[in-house]
């Protein structure tokens, strides 16, 4: 078993420590390895860390939770994604509360070229339900990967929709990846497993509580390229995402509705405050998103010659071409696996070269 992934897996088991602490330790220590080798004084200087977490990590009890999860991954066909992995997904590596793990079940690719998150009303009306359909069948040429979270309404229209017409879809879960909600979603879920799947950033066994969903829709914000939102009320789930989705500097667009209709109050809304683009048809999609059927997304390219820097120095390089060419240090650590102490004398390396420079908040940023 490799050691430093069950390292990994093991930090999530230990009590008050979130996404961003988890970050924290491995920038700090260079691997989730080094986290529970590295001594308890030293521990306790990093930001975020008190003597209560430090104790929860020297005494490495996560270990054995850790393990029963490993295992129960590889009996259940689940795939677990640190966000240091390669098979990590690109889009979520670029939001700053991105999890630091995800479970991962099915045949899902998530680097296609366009990814599309569609929410709305748990109480989905005719209306709504016409304008999914109609909406899943004119993206399909694009071939895009539909986002959800399989809750009521629209969701599980968008889901079935997007089998309907050859689509991959993905759902993401407030839950344990076990843990199916609302259970007459089964057959559905068990269908997207073959062309798409399910993914959570929940252990085993986690119940589908309130609190999990705000969550929840922070990573089909973060999936999104666009994000759609069809039917939603004054308040509600659809339009926290879209509010992520802003914050995330995603393109958030919504379908009118009728005046004076509850579920078409959140749409108009988000409208009208210019949180969201008017969608009428794809065609509105397509001039805005500069879309058109069988195109591909630039890749960023390396423009620096290999040659000139050393392994650590390329990995800097590579890592903040891929995130608008600008992280803070934390951030530069954690993704790149060097320990700060190490990854500060790069940096100041690179600056000397030219090829980067210092902003205010421990920030930094690749030069034209």
């Amino acid at each position: 078993m490799d050691q430093n992934r069950l390292s990994l897996l093991a930090l999530h088991f230990i009590p008050g420590i979130g996404n961003q602490l988890i970050r924290q330790l491995i920038s700090y220590c260079g691997s989730a390895e080094r986290v529970f080798k590295t001594p308890r004084g030293k521990l306790m200087k990093i930001p975020g860390i008190g003597a209560v977490t430090a104790d929860s990590i020297r005494l490495g009890k996560p270990f054995s939770d850790a393990e029963k999860e490993m295992q129960r991954a590889q009996k259940e066909d689940v795939t677990l994604a640190f966000f240091t992995d390669k098979n990590y997904p690109s889009r979520l590596k670029q939001i700053a509360d991105a999890p630091s793990l995800l479970y991962c079940k099915g045949n899902i690719n998530f680097e296609t070229s366009k990814t599309i998150g569609i929410v709305g009303t748990r109480m989905a009306t005719p209306y709504g339900k016409k304008l999914v359909e109609e909406l899943m069948l004119d993206l399909a040429p694009h071939e895009p990967l539909i986002v959800s979270g399989l809750a009521y309404g629209i969701d599980i229209v968008a889901h079935r929709q997007a089998l309907k017409n050859n689509m991959a879809t993905v759902g993401v879960m407030g839950s344990g990846i076990d843990v199916m909600y609302p259970a007459s979603h089964t057959e559905t879920s068990t269908k997207m497993l073959k062309h798409g799947g399910l993914v959570t950033e929940n252990p085993f066994g986690t119940r589908p509580d309130a609190h999990n969903f705000p969550a929840r829709n922070r990573i089909i914000a973060g999936l999104s390229d666009a994000l759609i939102v069809i039917e939603a009320a004054e308040k509600g789930g659809a339009l926290i995402t879209a509010e992520i989705a802003n914050s995330y500097n995603k393109d958030v667009f919504a379908f009118p509705g009728n005046i004076g209709q509850r579920f078409s109050e959140g749409c108009n809304a988000l409208i009208r405050s210019n949180k969201a683009n008017l969608l009428t048809s794809v065609k509105d999609l397509e001039y805005i998103m500069n879309w058109s059927v069988g195109t591909q997304p630039e890749k960023k390219k390396m423009f620096f010659d290999a040659d000139a820097y050393s392994a650590d120095e390329q990995e800097v390089i590579k890592v903040l071409l891929e995130n608008n060419r600008q992280l803070a240090i934390d951030d530069i650590g954690w993704r790149t696996g060097i320990a700060i102490g190490r990854l500060a004398s790069v940096l100041l390396g690179l600056e000397f070269k030219n090829v980067l420079a210092p902003l205010p908040g421990k920030v930094y940023k690749l030069l034209e």
